[in-house]
């Protein structure tokens, strides 16, 4: 037997249940960017229901490229099936949430990342960009990353969040802003 049957056994009880949507806008407008550690599921710790958000998850819920292109596609889309509006109430919130005791801490050591590049044939400036040390200070450079994105001037707001692995809480640390124009 797999380490996933006991998971494929859940999914069945999910899908005798199961009720398909439409594609429509995410209940809660938000869009959620966090990291991919397993003690950090959004579903969880938000109490987030299949069709409320998406979530974007990587090493560290670090914003990089790719996260800006995926939150500027979502943003297009909202337009989209909202026939084409831009207001405020229509416009997404990107809730960028990281964590204290982030495996990706052990990569701020120049020897442990070396080592994690060679492996992964991941390049050493990308593992680096990823590290989360001090949460309050990344998810602020994170939300800094995403307001000063052009492409997502007037199509999204940001908000950037703290969860303590120790306490189960998130924690604001900036509150929500729109980008603006350059």
């Amino acid at each position: 037997m797999t380490r996933i049957a006991a998971l494929l056994d859940r999914n069945e009880q999910f899908a005798r249940t199961y009720a398909p949507a439409t594609l429509g806008l995410p209940a809660t407008r938000t869009i959620v960017v966090t990291c991919l550690d397993h003690r950090v599921d959004p579903a969880i710790v938000l109490g987030l229901r299949l069709g409320d958000a998406p979530v974007i998850r990587n090493a560290g819920g670090r914003v990089n490229q790719a996260v800006i292109d995926d939150i500027a596609y979502l943003a297009y889309l909202v337009q989209q099936i909202s026939g084409g509006g831009t207001t405020a109430e229509l416009r997404p919130e990107v809730a960028v949430i990281h964590h204290t005791q982030c495996g990706t801490g052990l990569l701020a050591d120049p020897a442990f990342r070396h080592r994690a590049a060679e492996a992964t044939h991941i390049a050493e400036a990308a593992l680096e960009a990823s590290v989360v040390t001090d949460p309050h200070l990344t998810v602020r450079t994170d939300v800094e990353r995403l307001l000063t994105a052009p492409v997502l001037t007037g199509k999204v707001s940001v908000s950037g969040h703290v969860y303590d692995v120790a306490t189960g809480r998130v924690t604001t640390v900036v509150d929500s802003r729109e980008p603006e124009d350059s």
